[in-house]
Formats: structure tokens, C-alpha cells, sequence
């Protein structure tokens, strides 16, 4: 059963005089996503890479109601994002590396302040807010300022957060990025206990052996379009995914250290 059917996204950005210099081009706009299309079936763990630039994060966004198509549309467990962006919202987690919290907040004021977001019970909240924050070893900076926490405590104060409303489908943008390696332990432990919930996730990530994983099938994005989607299996065959995409996308880019 697909409960996320992503259908003819495009996306276009204007650059600016500066952004145009940066990236050594003379046009005045960019096509960050292109015609994408390609579904997510329910309970499945959907790995999404592609390298920096490639469209990933704007296509998560778009997924997410944080910015519009251009055209297009993306169909989450039933709801239109651009028809019915706040239903949409109410059925999905997201959770980015770029997410950026309030210094002076504390973890017990963001996870009650999303908690009431989201219309949670006070009760639930309460159960919910007690096994989150034991899973991640918040409890004992409940009332520490974001500012003075570590980095990787505020990406489990942030993973927290972003399922205080128990959310079916759950996106994740590059979750372990930055993070050292026990925190990343915990994130995946954490997307491996969520696919064992009959979760169904979106996973954005570089890291190729998270995966190969956790991953049932993967679409790999090049330049804003769709260029492989298919299960992990039947991607890489015999071969590690890491080869594999390269292979891929020197296919379709050409060389790589050009």
C-alpha cells in the first residue's frame, strides 16, 4: 500500500547576484527538483541519496508543507500537501541536521510547547515526554538551555520533538550528520525500532552503510531528477552500494572528480 505518492514535483529558485557568483554561473534561476516522481510504500524504510546539491532536502521539504512546488504534487496518506498542507502536517515527523532550536529554551519547554502544537493530551504528553526523554538520556537536562547543550544532545532533543504527536510516516534529512559516533548509535538503533513499529520512513543520508541497513528500496536523485528507484536488492546486485552509485552517477554526470 503506497501512502506517500510523490507526483511531478518541480521546484525552481531565483539566485541572487552573489549565489550566482558562488556557484560560477550566469543563469538566473536554478531547477533544484525536476519532474520527480516515485511512491513510498507503508511500513518501509525509503532510502533517498544523492550527492550535495542533488535536490534531496528541497524534496523533503516539499514532502513536508516547509515549501511549495511549483508544480506537481506529493499525496501523503491520502492529503495533498498543497490542498491540505495542515492534515498533512498532522500525519508526519521531520526531523533535518539543519533543524535549529532556541538557545534559551529548555527540552522540557520544546517537547510541551510541540506537544500542545500537535494537540496531545496532557496525560499522553506526560508518558511520552518520560519514555523519550529516558530513550535518549535527556532527563538529566530537562532544564538545561539548548544553548548550553552538546551537539549531539540537541539532535535527540530534536529527534524528541519531532515525534511527540506519534507520527506514522517520519522523514529524516541527514540525522546523523555532525554527529559523533555514539549518538549516531542511538539515531539508528532509534529508525531501526521505529521500522519495527510498522513505522514508514524517509531517509536522506550519505552514509551508505545506514542503507544498506535499514533500507527496503532507494531512489537515487541526480541534478534534480529521478534516476534509479528500485529495492536495494535489485539495485546494487552483487556489488556494495557505495560502487554502485557511482557507478551511477557517472553514468548520468560523468566524472565525478571533473
Amino acid at each position: 500500500m503506497e501512502v506517500i505518492q510523490v507526483q511531478n514535483l518541480k521546484k525552481t529558485f531565483v539566485l541572487s547576484k552573489k549565489q550566482q557568483k558562488i556557484q560560477a554561473t550566469n543563469e538566473s534561476k536554478i531547477v533544484a527538483v525536476n519532474d520527480l516522481s516515485f511512491a513510498v510504500e507503508k511500513g518501509e524504510i525509503f532510502g533517498l541519496l544523492g550527492p550535495n546539491g542533488a535536490g534531496k532536502t528541497t524534496t523533503l521539504r516539499m514532502l513536508s508543507t516547509l515549501i511549495k512546488p511549483d508544480s506537481g504534487d506529493v499525496i501523503v496518506d491520502g492529503n495533498s500537501v498543497t490542498k491540505e498542507p495542515g492534515k498533512v502536517r498532522e500525519t508526519i515527523g521531520f526531523l533535518t541536521s539543519e533543524l535549529k532550536l532556541e538557545d534559551f529554551f529548555t527540552p522540557n519547554y520544546l517537547f510541551d510547547f510541540f506537544s500542545d502544537l500537535y494537540h496531545v493530551p496532557a496525560d499522553v504528553r506526560k508518558v511520552r515526554k518520560a519514555e523519550s526523554f529516558e530513550r535518549f538520556g535527556i532527563d538529566k537536562f530537562a532544564e538545561v538551555k539548548v544553548g548550553n547543550l552538546s551537539t549531539g544532545m540537541k539532535q535527540k532533543v530534536s529527534l524528541a520533538i519531532s515525534i511527540v504527536h506519534d507520527p506514522d510516516i517520519i522523514i529524516f534529512d541527514e540525522p546523523t550528520n555532525g554527529l559523533d559516533i555514539l549518538t549516531a548509535k542511538v539515531v539508528t538503533d532509534f529508525l531501526e525500532d521505529l521500522k519495527e513499529r510498522g513505522k514508514t520512513i524517509i531517509l536522506s543520508t550519505h552514509i551508505f552503510s545506514l542503507v544498506e541497513k535499514l533500507c527496503t528500496r532507494v531512489a537515487i536523485i541526480i541534478d534534480g531528477k529521478l534516476t534509479v528507484c528500485d529495492s536495494l536488492e535489485n539495485l546494487v546486485g552483487d556489488k556494495p552500494l557505495e560502487e554502485k552509485f557511482f557507478e551511477i552517477y557517472k553514468e548520468v554526470a560523468g566524472d565525478y572528480n571533473a
